[in-house]
């Protein structure tokens, strides 16, 4: 599988959330960065979308991904909006931001969207392996769906903060990302 095409999906509410959990459970603190705008996105200090490979030892390709979408969304004007959207496009990825609601943890538009482009994409044969950084037990159903295309699915997300054992089960490989997290962003500070 060195050579295998890949695409990244990153829930980035998801992700933001446990590992907003996971820092303060390791009493460690986020700062404001080009990685990190609290309560909206976080990602690993030193690394870019396109080549989260990096971040996993054993990752199942040399390749560097196609493409790399993070799907979040926050509370704000369309100026705040555009501001993380540079910021997500600075780290390699196609940002989809969506506006939230006031008072709302979450936006259905993430989940939404982020599915319907890993079915896309898997069935116009874009991509022989999706990646998947998220936890959410409902994403069960997407999975089992793109291997059901011939694709073969990476699943990575925290162990123990918030990912849903289905999730590990049907993917066909499961990379725990609290090491990599950790590490990178004590580098960093």
């Amino acid at each position: 599988m060195a050579d295998t095409r890949w695409m990244l999906f990153v829930d980035g509410e998801n992700l933001t959330i446990r590992g907003q959990e996971l820092a303060k459970d390791w009493t460690f603190e986020l700062k404001d960065s080009a990685h990190y705008l609290q309560d909206v996105f976080v990602w690993f200090p030193g690394s870019s979308g396109r080549d989260a490979r990096h971040l996993i030892d054993g990752f199942p390709s040399n390749q560097t991904a196609i493409r790399a979408y993070y799907y979040t969304s926050l509370t704000g004007d369309s100026d705040k909006i555009n501001s993380v959207r540079q910021k997500l496009r600075a780290l390699q990825f196609d940002p989809q931001v969506f506006k939230k609601p006031s008072g709302r943890l979450k936006s259905k538009g993430v989940d939404v969207t982020l599915t319907k482009d890993m079915l896309a994409h898997a069935y116009q044969d874009h991509y022989d392996m999706a990646v998947l950084f998220a936890g959410d037990g409902d994403y069960v159903p997407l999975i089992e769906e793109v291997k059901r295309r011939g694709k073969n699915v990476v699943v990575c997300f925290f162990e123990g903060q918030g990912l849903a054992e289905e999730v590990r089960l049907n993917a066909d490989y499961f990379f725990d990302l609290t090491k990599p997290f950790m590490d990178r962003w004590r580098k960093a500070t």
